[in-house]
């Protein structure tokens, strides 16, 4: 492959230093992807005629749950990096596990996180953890694609090798053009999916029928996942697995089917009314 493509743009991944405390773009990508979902979930919490009746959660409860999902996505991310990526290496030295700054967050183990916590939320507060899931699928796109950017930012993630015009030479992927596939991933898994849930939500009365917006969100990603991962370069610990396949595709394709079965039953079960 040549050695042709646009060079890296080489943005510094802390964005402000100060003595030896630094903030880096991925950590405020995951500050302000929170927030600005807890924004939009109280907006949506506020819109009366998104619900089939009274919202499930109030404006106070939305903020008690800001602390479970920031919890849930945090530990549940490393700690499904940490045992599904790379848990030779964390085996060998464990005091790494904790250095989150340094990167290495799973989707997967993110999602199972935050999944965990809201359902723990919603059992204390006894809210209904189908409307509390809808909730917090709806908003993360938002952290999707802030996040895939702090990955395009490091330089990290990068793609397979190309020769396709708007290829990029990655610092760390060595002297090839690659995709860059961090920005594929930002478009798709969260700008389309952001907008596919904002039509479910706001057009298509989905929050009146718990349950879609949360299948809709799990197959829409596995979908946007599995499509962006032929473009992805495998982690080089991992490599490619049975017949072709990334651990990427083998984790989201599943979410595919259980996605499509939770949109199903939940419609069935609450069908839309004229």
């Amino acid at each position: 492959m040549a050695s042709t493509g646009i060079p890296f743009p080489n943005i510094d991944p802390v964005l402000l230093q100060i003595g030896p405390f630094a903030i880096r773009w991925y950590a405020l990508a995951y500050i302000v992807g929170i927030v600005a979902g807890w924004r939009y979930a109280v907006r949506m919490v506020d819109t009366p005629r998104l619900w089939r009746g009274p919202a499930p959660a109030t404006r106070l409860q939305i903020d008690d749950l800001l602390l479970y999902v920031t919890l849930g996505i945090i530990l549940g991310g490393r700690i499904g990096y940490v045992l599904v990526y790379n848990f030779a290496a964390y085996i060998r030295n464990p005091l790494t596990i904790f250095e989150v700054w340094q990167g290495g967050m799973s989707f997967h183990g993110g999602a199972a996180g935050v999944l965990i916590a809201v359902t723990l939320f919603a059992w204390i507060k006894g809210i209904n953890p189908l409307s509390l899931a809808d909730l917090a699928s709806a908003v993360a796109p938002i952290g999707l694609f802030l996040g895939r950017c702090a990955n395009f930012i490091n330089g990290e993630l990068w793609g397979r090798p190309t020769d396709v015009p708007w290829a990029m030479v990655f610092p760390t992927g060595g002297p090839v053009a690659r995709h860059p596939s961090q920005l594929y991933e930002a478009g798709l898994e969260g700008l389309v999916l952001f907008i596919v849930l904002r039509v479910l939500t706001h057009h298509l009365d989905a929050l009146k029928r718990p349950g879609v917006v949360l299948g809709s969100f799990v197959a829409g990603y596995g979908v946007a996942r599995t499509a962006c991962e032929f473009f992805r370069e495998p982690d080089a610990q991992l490599g490619f697995l049975w017949e072709g396949l990334t651990m990427g595709m083998m984790l989201s394709i599943p979410m595919i089917i259980v996605g499509l079965a939770i949109v199903w039953w939940a419609s069935a079960r609450n069908p839309a009314r004229a």
